[in-house]
C-alpha cells in the first residue's frame, strides 16, 4: 500500500523494550544539501506522557518525526523508541503513526484499508475497529478517495489507534477536522496517555497542546529554542491579561505609566490591562484607586509562543500561523 504509515520492515527482535524513555532523540541532524533542516535536536517523551511539538512553518517538526520513524536517514546523532529503531518489526507493531500526509490507495474502501493495518499489527479485534469508527463517525463501507478530507483524517487516526499503541506520534492529528471531532481525537491521545502510551504531538493547533500536553518544545530553524511545561512556558513570559472594575470611572492614564504595563484600554468603569512580568507595580497602583474587582484570562499557549519567538527571532521577523495542514515547498515535499 502506498505510504504506509510506517516503513518496510526488517528482522524481528523479540526483545522487550528496555526501561527508560520511550521516545528518544539525541543531537539529531537533518541537512538537505546546504539547508541544516534540524540541528542537535535532542527530546524524550517517558510512558504516560504526552509531548507536544510546537513551530511555523519550516521549523524542522515534521523532519524530526520522519527521522525518528525511520522515513528519512539522520546526517548525524540518534533516534530510538522503545529502545530500539522504529523499523524493527516488533517495535513497529507497538507504535500507532498518523502522518500528516496520509495517502492511500483510493480504490480501497475503508473496511479493507483498516483489516490491512490490523494485520500488520498481528491482528487488532474488529470490534474495536468497529467502536472506533462508530465514535469518529466514519463509513467503513466508502473507497478511501470518495471521502472528504476530514473523512480521510479519520480513517488515518483509526489505524493509529486501533491497536493501542505503547508509542503514539500524532503529525497535526486533528488537520481537516470539524471541532466535536477535533474533541474526540483529543480525549483518544488523554485515553491512551492515561493508559501508559508515551505520545508526540506535532500541532499548528496551539489550543490542542495546551489541552493535551504534559511537556512542549518549541522549534525555530531546526533548533529547539525552549521546552517545558505548559505552566513553566507561562512563567517565561509572564503575560497577563486583567479584567478590572473600579467604583468609579478610573481613565487610562491611571495605569498606563505602571511599569510592565503593556497596554491598558478603558470604558468608564471597565478596565482592561496586559502585564508583562510581575504584577506587583500594578497591584500597589490599584491600592490607590477605588478598585471593587480583578479577573485574569487563562496566559494562552499562542501568547507565550509569539513571546518566545519575539524575542529569540531577529528584528521584524515574527511567524506567522501556520497554513492548514502546515503544509511548506521544502526539500522533503512536504511539512516541516
Amino acid at each position: 500500500m502506498p505510504n504506509a504509515p510506517l516503513p518496510a520492515d526488517t528482522a524481528a527482535s523479540p526483545d522487550p523494550a528496555p526501561p527508560g524513555p520511550m521516545i528518544e532523540v539525541a543531537g539529531l541532524v537533518k541537512r538537505f544539501g546546504r539547508l541544516t533542516a534540524v540541528d542537535q535536536l535532542d527530546l524524550v517523551v517517558s510512558a504516560g506522557e504526552v509531548y507536544g511539538l510546537l513551530g511555523p512553518n519550516g521549523a524542522g517538526k515534521t523532519t524530526t518525526i520522519r527521522c525518528l520513524l525511520g522515513y528519512l536517514r539522520a546526517s548525524a546523532g540518534e533516534t530510538r523508541v522503545l529502545g530500539g529503531p522504529a523499523r524493527d518489526r516488533a517495535i513497529r507493531r507497538r507504535i500507532g503513526y498518523l502522518p500528516g500526509d496520509l495517502r492511500l490507495e483510493g480504490r480501497m474502501r475503508v473496511a479493507a484499508i483498516l483489516d490491512f493495518y490490523a494485520d500488520l499489527r498481528g491482528g487488532v479485534d474488529r470490534r474495536r475497529i468497529d467502536a472506533l469508527c462508530e465514535q469518529l463517525q466514519l463509513d467503513q463501507s466508502r473507497p478511501f478517495g470518495q471521502l472528504s478530507k476530514g473523512n480521510r483524517q479519520k480513517v488515518g487516526v483509526v489505524q493509529a489507534f486501533m491497536h493501542e499503541p505503547d508509542v503514539l506520534v500524532l503529525d497535526e492529528p486533528t488537520s481537516g477536522l470539524d471541532p466535536l471531532m477535533q474533541r474526540e481525537v483529543l480525549g483518544l491521545v488523554r485515553e491512551r496517555r492515561d493508559a501508559g502510551a508515551a505520545v508526540l504531538f506535532s500541532s499548528h493547533l496551539i489550543f490542542e497542546v495546551e489541552e493535551v500536553a504534559d511537556r512542549v518544545g518549541i522549534l525555530r530553524q531546526g533548533h529547539k529554542v525552549v521546552e517545558d511545561t505548559v505552566g513553566g512556558l507561562q512563567v517565561l513570559t509572564a503575560r497577563q491579561s486583567l479584567h478590572l472594575r473600579f467604583t468609579e470611572p478610573v481613565p487610562a492614564s491611571a495605569l498606563a505609566g505602571v511599569p510592565g504595563v503593556e497596554s491598558v484600554q478603558a470604558e468608564r468603569t471597565r478596565v482592561a490591562v496586559v502585564v508583562r512580568g510581575s504584577v506587583a507595580p500594578l497591584v500597589r497602583a490599584l491600592a490607590e484607586l477605588p478598585i471593587e474587582h480583578i479577573a485574569a484570562d487563562p496566559i494562552l499557549l499562542d501568547d507565550l509562543f509569539y513571546g518566545i519567538y519575539d524575542g529569540q527571532a531577529p528584528a521584524g521577523e515574527r511567524p506567522g500561523p501556520e497554513a492548514p495542514g502546515g503544509e511548506r515547498p521544502g526539500p522533503e515535499g512536504a511539512k516541516a
